[in-house]
């Protein structure tokens, strides 16, 4: 819990002292989308972390994927949105291993139940995306996860940890900027602009993603069933893409 801690606080400074947030201008029910956000930031996090303490990372990832893919099937409306949810899923799952092994019982539930806090990003965080311009929103959510997650890292030996080991703040920075900062910032702006059904099929880029960084930067290196798993994902997101009709605009929809 001390990485997840580490992340969210860091995260919500940097938010905050960039963006500002403030009531005014919002009403109280955009107030009550923001904190529920905060509340399922924490959990989604913390689930997923305590997962991978158990499970593989593979494992976990796909798993945890039939959160999005689900708002995706449930947000379709046309055979040709169920079309691209069955090639991202078939994607992800061949990226995964094409195969669920795992011998913890508690990880597998830890992965599923980080996959429903997934699902409500996507829906209650598109809300917060239209209801809240310039950003607001996320710094308020973000520090609401990081004031849940931080007295449970305290409690549980975070202080001592962090002076035994300086360098975790270190690396806890760089997970706050390039795995919440700035992924959220772009998925919330992203949202304002397209469907949760879409963006639960654009997501299933990430572990494509994923592998083809892990290639560039580490050498590792892409089987023929990798390098079609990621065409699959490439292609439902392609054709999500181009299929989709997004969101009627809001007031505010277009300020960054």
């Amino acid at each position: 819990m001390t990485v997840v801690a580490l992340r969210l606080v860091l995260s919500a400074l940097v938010l905050v002292a960039t963006r500002r947030p403030s009531g005014r201008g919002v009403s109280s029910r955009a107030i009550w989308w923001a904190i529920l956000l905060g509340v399922d930031i924490a959990a989604m996090n913390s689930l997923f972390y305590l997962a991978i303490a158990r499970i593989p990372l593979g494992v976990v990832v796909t798993l945890e994927f039939w959160g999005p893919l689900t708002v995706a099937v449930v947000g379709s409306r046309r055979p040709i949105d169920l079309a691209w949810v069955a090639l991202a899923g078939v994607g992800i799952w061949l990226l995964g291993g094409g195969r669920l092994v795992a011998n913890d019982a508690l990880g597998v539930m830890l992965a599923l139940a980080a996959g429903g806090c997934w699902a409500l990003f996507v829906v209650v965080g598109g809300r917060v995306a239209r209801e809240w311009p310039g950003g607001r929103g996320l710094a308020i959510s973000v520090g609401v996860a990081a004031l849940i997650v931080l007295p449970v890292a305290i409690a549980g030996g975070a202080l001592p940890q962090l002076a035994a080991d300086p360098l975790l703040l270190v690396g806890a920075a760089g997970v706050a900027l390039f795995a919440s900062i700035i992924p959220w910032t772009l998925e919330l702006t992203a949202m304002r602009g397209m469907t949760s059904a879409t963006y639960g099929i654009l997501v299933s880029l990430e572990p494509a993603a994923a592998a083809l960084m892990g290639m560039a930067l580490i050498g590792q290196g892409l089987s023929t069933t990798d390098t079609a798993a990621i065409g699959l994902v490439v292609a439902a997101s392609a054709g999500a893409s181009r299929t989709s009709a997004g969101p009627p605009p809001v007031p505010g929809e277009l300020e960054i």
